[in-house]
């Protein structure tokens, strides 16, 4: 008569369960989930990929210091402005406690760093906005160190070098910080008739205010791959019209298609496009 658990592998007191291999907790600070593959990466291996999946090739947002330590060069950067940050002019409610939040997530006080650097040995003026700043949003701060950015760089004949990163003009500063459009759009005007150059480098997503203004006034306009670049979202536009918008619409490569942009780059050739671009329009002086 077969017994029930006559093939039944028998119990070895020897293998207990903590000899058995165990799958490895990765703690979430040294790794991150890539949001397009799903795929663990190392925060480690990201910061040598410059940010890039390595899997699927994703862009990840980066800080704005951490894109200064990309492309300037070692220890050339010098802050402009660094103490300004905005206040609750309006008494907008509750926009206190959102500044505070992004200072805590960005370790800035603004969405946006300002300076002067040198990037493969051409000196230049630099803007980068900071993407964890209420989503680098433009109020008035950040059109004010914009400004004086181009300023300082017309008196010093200098060419500006600007990374855009943006959900478009801070609604909490309402008109205050729709003026920043027009302003900022002043300044460049002003250092492009003195004979200056400005590289404006668009990356994911730079849309609202900043697109209408500063972000499309570049003299050369590059963007990182599939950056989303617009006014308004495409789902708006789709609302508004009652049409259906062509693939990739408002992406970096549409628009390099239909002639808004002058190229894309990617993040890791940014530094060398970029130096070889002032090289050219440097008057010698290097």
């Amino acid at each position: 008569m077969l017994m029930k658990d006559l093939f039944k592998k028998p119990g070895n007191k020897l293998e207990s369960d903590e000899q058995k291999p165990k799958t490895p907790s990765i703690p979430d600070e040294l790794c991150v989930s890539c949001p397009s593959c799903s795929k663990a990466v190392f925060k480690a291996e990201l910061n040598e990929s410059f940010g890039v999946c390595p899997s699927c090739g994703h862009y990840f947002k980066i800080g704005a210091r951490a894109r200064i330590d990309m492309i300037a060069d070692k220890k050339s950067f010098v802050e402009h402005d660094a103490k300004l940050t905005s206040t609750n002019t309006l008494a907008f409610p509750e926009y206190d406690e959102k500044l505070e939040k992004a200072k805590k997530e960005s370790k800035e006080r603004e969405a946006v760093v300002t300076g002067v650097c040198r990037i493969g040995g051409y000196p230049c003026a630099l803007f980068v906005m900071e993407p964890r700043f209420i989503m680098g949003s433009m109020g008035r701060i950040v059109g004010e160190k914009i400004t004086r950015l181009f300023e300082y760089a017309t008196k010093k004949s200098l060419p500006v070098v600007g990374f855009t990163v943006s959900g478009g003009a801070r609604m909490q500063e309402g008109i205050l910080s729709l003026l920043q459009m027009a302003k900022v759009s002043g300044a460049v005007k002003y250092h492009s008739d003195a004979g200056n150059l400005y590289v404006a480098v668009l990356t994911n997503p730079t849309t609202g205010g900043v697109t209408a203004s500063f972000a499309m006034q570049g003299d050369i306009i590059i963007a990182e791959p599939g950056a989303l670049i617009g006014f308004a979202g495409p789902r708006v536009i789709e609302q508004t019209i009652l049409q259906k918008l062509p693939p990739n619409f408002q992406r970096a490569e549409y628009l390099l298609q239909t002639g808004f942009i002058d190229g894309i780059v990617e993040r890791k050739d940014q530094k060398d496009y970029i130096a070889r671009i002032l090289k050219l329009h440097s008057r010698g002086v290097s």
